[in-house]
């Protein structure tokens, strides 16, 4: 089961952005390693609530957790396996904001900064974004599986420059401003101690790096919009919602950036003649009145062609019979549904006088009439 952000802030899945804030500044004090010496779970505990203020107040983040759940963010994040790591957190510039200065060097050397190892974080590559591409199945796809090719517009890496948007023959520069760390920290003194303010910095934008001549193709981003056709093969047994990562083939992040993902959503599209009830589809079959007292062998659709039903005589309308392994294939398992045939005895509504006439010779015959109504008719129903 993946992670609830919502139960480890405490809030409710209708919380404002301020309840947001509101609930990560009190599980941050109450967390903060320097606060807890002795308990060995709270710096993981630190972690886990900065990941869930990370996720929740971002909008996009939020959005996207909130429909996929925490399957959906994998690749958001830079840690092993995707996961969060402490750069990953944006919001070291708002700890002014969101705690008052009450923590002193130790809150931001042990995470962010310098304060007690003297090292810099190396600043990290912007990802490319994750893309969202619909695609409309039909029942029989489903069904049996299928190959699908899809054309995309996306970001992908400048040709000329080879990704790192600089004029080629020349190559970017160490930004002078940050020294290279993508940062800047400045300091601040109150009664409490001293704070620790990191912002991106404004000359390079967090790269590291800047260009002076950049590349005329595109102009120092790095990377240019182009079309591109891409395969995909769909399992067996998906339905509306599911969706199929395809890793790496997103946009391409900024001057080399990491490439983002494909994320690519399943519609099923309505059928003409069945109705899917989970693996099982449903058909519904309308048949006479002397197929149903009489009995016989019909053929029916299926998703794989043509098969034939045998109706006993005395079909009563509304029975269902199952032809097994006529649905869909298990998602990743074995096993294939069945297809339900729900009967229907369908009453002329138009008949001639020489039909007529053989109804009406018939109507008063013993086996013709049907029993007594009430609950007894029920009971007889469903024993047959």
């Amino acid at each position: 089961m993946g992670k609830d952000y919502y139960t480890t802030l405490g809030l409710g899945k209708n919380a404002s952005p301020e309840e947001i804030k509101k609930a990560y500044r009190k599980k941050a004090m109450e967390y903060h390693p320097d606060r807890n010496k002795e308990d060995n779970t709270a710096e993981d505990k630190f972690k886990e609530a900065a990941e869930a203020y990370e996720v929740l107040s971002d909008p996009q983040k939020k959005s996207t957790y909130d429909r996929l759940g925490e399957e959906g963010l994998k690749g958001s994040f830079s840690g092993r396996s995707g996961g969060f790591a402490w750069q990953d957190f944006t919001h070291a510039g708002d700890f002014e904001d969101i705690f008052g200065n009450i923590f002193g060097d130790s809150f931001f050397g042990d995470i962010f900064g310098t304060q007690r190892t003297g090292r810099r974080r190396r600043p990290s590559a912007q990802r490319g974004s994750d893309l969202r591409v619909n695609l409309a199945l039909t029942l029989e796809e489903i069904a049996a599986g299928a190959s699908k090719t899809i054309k995309i517009k996306k970001y992908v890496k400048c040709t000329p420059c080879g990704g790192t948007g600089a004029k080629p023959g020349s190559r970017p520069k160490v930004c002078a401003t940050c020294g290279g760390t993508g940062e800047i920290h400045t300091q601040s003194r109150s009664l409490f101690g001293t704070f620790v303010s990191v912002q991106t910095c404004p000359s390079c934008n967090g790269e590291g790096k800047t260009i002076s001549d950049p590349c005329a193709s595109c102009s120092g981003s790095g990377r240019t919009r182009e079309n591109e056709t891409i395969s995909i093969n769909v399992p067996t047994g998906v339905s509306s919602g599911n969706y199929i990562p395809l890793k790496g083939q997103g946009d391409v992040g900024p001057q080399g950036g990491p490439t983002g993902d494909i994320l690519v959503f399943i519609e099923e599209q309505e059928h003409e003649l069945f109705e899917r009830q989970g693996d099982d589809i449903l058909y519904e079959l309308p048949i006479s009145i002397t197929q149903a007292a009489l009995g016989g062998s019909i053929e029916v659709p299926t998703l794989n062609g043509r098969a034939r039903l045998k109706i006993p005589a005395g079909t009563q309308s509304g029975k269902m019979f199952r032809m097994r392994d006529k649905g869909i294939q298990h998602l990743q398992r074995h096993g294939v549904g069945d297809q339900i045939v729900r009967v229907w005895v369908w009453t002329p509504q138009e008949l001639t006088r020489t039909e007529k006439k053989l109804l009406e010779d018939i109507q008063h015959s013993q086996n013709i009439k049907p029993p007594p109504g009430g609950k007894a008719f029920l009971r007889l129903r469903s024993e047959g």
